[in-house]
């Protein structure tokens, strides 16, 4: 059904058939059939086309998404063959209708020459959705827009960079916005989506709840109610030295006039972006690597990310999976400016986000001389250096290194999102050897600044070095290292392949074998698959990965429950109905 008609005709065929749609909506839209006459009344038409074109979209998705929730919920008792071949009746149904508004669109936005992406419906009637799409600087071509209804109607009233921000925002994170609406909560919402896909720490929510609650915290004063200073207070910048200075091993004590505080790791990296490249300069990042650089180097600087590919095979040149070497900088910077392309610095993250693993003292070093030799500013993305839970795994912080090659061309970012299960916060923290690096970045402090509330219960958490030491690190590491070897028994059980790790949130799996065959389209609608099925997952291909079929599992849970069930279609879907009826007698509804 989704073949084009018009394909291999005429181009007199070809014109007729766009007459015949057009004279058909100036038939059934009397307004739009005599604007269509007027050349300057395009826009407005247009507009008119984009609202309906919305509404109609809006329409079916929300048709088909309840009746297929009513048939979930309700199914037909003791008639499995009723339920699944109404099913495949409702996503046939959904397809053909979503081929007929992009007919209709195509035929109309070609009639009056806009050039506008062909619209993709988000739903869940066989419809490929939940893309997690990529910048097409990182892609090669230009892929279709997802929501492009929404998109085009926007960009009548938003401006070309806005329009731009508006589309790179809902490709990075409509998985994310459908978790924030569709919530799972064990009384009221059971059908929910179940998120291992976003990392946060939810093993020391108890502990921290507890620690922030105590009556040292509860403490207001006047100085936190105005504007401070705009690298952060003077009173917390001294404290992240002195913190720093412990926790990364630092061999001489930290500056607090080199520390800046943000509202976040991820506003540091994007000023630190703005202040260290212009628009169209690039970074060299290894990959498979944290996708919100992705959309963070984008949204102020328009600095581009230049993947350094690493491969999961071993072999004589790669000993181990996903080796960074300083050979793969060499080649990833060198056919960088073959194309012509200003490399202004590297981006490392140590731990390792989505690996789990940590760089050697020696690997880093030669990192840091490989830069220097280049010209190149250091990022060190050292976010999850206190959630190392393995013991036989050594973290070696950047500021842990006696004589830097570069100092002052060497930038850390921390944060207490991860390591402390903080992430509603919004705190983050930039050192830098560098003065003129601080005083440019305090300049966002105005736009990206954090409360005096939020800084003074900060300082109070980070001066507490006994509870940090004898209570919270000792737990978190055991919760960490005991969630993380309850999911890797059932996949090893399971017998997937993952990467070991120590360190972090999450674990690197490897799904190939669920591909057929092994391609990103592939990775795609099985990631798409999963949140169907209500479970949200990371595909590898949004944090850069050369391979597909690799996916982020996060087990950093609270109670976290996975269920074992058969590796298919109909394993799946049996625990499902299972599943849905098991609650609908609990609790008297889905």
């Amino acid at each position: 059904m989704s073949e084009n008609r018009n394909e291999g005709s005429s181009p007199a065929a070809k014109a007729n058939s766009d007459t015949q749609t057009l004279s058909h909506w100036k038939d059934t839209h009397p307004k739009l059939g005599d604007q269509l006459k007027k050349k300057s009344s395009k826009k407005k038409v247009f507009k008119i086309v984009q609202e309906k074109m919305l509404k109609l979209q809006h329409a079916i998705r929300d048709q088909f998404l309840q009746q297929i929730s009513q048939q979930m919920q309700y199914p037909p008792p003791g008639d499995q063959q009723c339920t699944q071949t109404s099913g495949k009746r409702e996503k046939k149904m959904g397809y053909l209708l979503s081929q007929i508004v992009n007919l209709i669109w195509s035929n109309t936005v070609k009639k009056l020459k806009f050039k506008v992406p062909l619209p993709c419906l988000v739903s869940r009637c066989g419809i490929k959705a939940g893309h997690q799409a990529l910048l097409p600087w990182q892609t090669g071509q230009p892929r279709p827009s997802l929501g492009g209804f929404e998109a085009a109607l926007a960009s009548c009233t938003l401006s070309k960079r806005g329009t731009g921000i508006y589309e790179s925002y809902h490709l990075s994170f409509q998985s994310y916005e459908a978790y924030q609406a569709d919530k799972y909560h064990k009384d009221e919402n059971p059908s929910g989506l179940i998120n291992l896909s976003t990392s946060e720490n939810k093993l020391c929510l108890d502990l921290i709840t507890a620690r922030l609650t105590q009556s040292d915290m509860n403490v207001l004063d006047e100085a936190q109610l105005q504007y401070s200073d705009w690298k952060g207070q003077r009173f917390l910048r001294e404290e992240l030295a002195s913190f720093l200075t412990h926790y990364c091993k630092a061999p001489t004590p930290l500056d607090p006039e080199n520390v800046v505080v943000l509202n976040g790791c991820s506003s540091v990296f994007s000023s630190l972006a703005m202040v260290l490249c212009d628009p169209g300069d690039a970074l060299l990042i290894p990959t498979p690597c944290y996708n919100g650089f992705v959309f963070s180097s984008y949204l102020y600087s328009k600095v581009e990310l230049i993947p350094v590919h690493l491969e999961s095979q071993v072999t004589r040149s790669n000993l181990d999976s996903f080796q960074l070497t300083v050979d793969k900088l060499k080649l990833a910077l060198t056919q960088a400016k073959k194309k012509a392309k200003k490399v202004k610095g590297l981006v490392l993250i140590n731990p390792q986000n989505p690996l789990g693993d940590v760089y050697s003292q020696l690997s880093l070093q030669e990192y840091l001389v490989f830069a220097k030799k280049h010209n190149l500013h250091v990022i060190m993305d050292e976010i999850y250096m206190l959630s190392v839970f393995e013991p036989s795994v050594t973290f070696h912080s950047v500021l842990s290194i006696k004589d830097l090659p570069d100092p002052n061309m060497t930038h850390m970012i921390w944060g207490t999102s991860k390591d402390f299960g903080m992430s509603g916060f919004r705190f983050g923290v930039l050192y830098t050897h560098s003065k003129e690096v601080a005083s440019a970045v305090k300049a966002f402090g105005y736009h990206h600044g954090v409360s005096g509330v939020t800084q003074y219960k900060l300082c109070r958490l980070l001066q507490d070095k006994e509870w940090i030491n004898k209570v919270y690190l000792p737990k978190n590491h055991s919760r960490l290292r005991k969630a993380y070897n309850y999911v890797t028994k059932i996949l090893k059980d399971l017998k997937i392949p993952f990467c070991n790790g120590g360190a972090g949130l999450f674990v690197w799996i490897n799904l190939k074998a669920y591909l057929s065959p092994c391609t990103f389209d592939q990775e795609q609608i099985l990631h798409q698959r999963f949140q169907d099925k209500k479970l949200l997952l990371s595909s590898g291909k949004s944090y850069l990965c050369i391979e597909p079929g690799w996916f982020r599992l996060v087990f950093a849970e609270t109670n976290l429950h996975l269920q074992v069930v058969p590796p298919t279609p109909h394993g799946y879907d049996n625990y499902l109905k299972k599943r849905f009826e098991s609650r609908k007698s609990s609790h008297g509804g889905p």
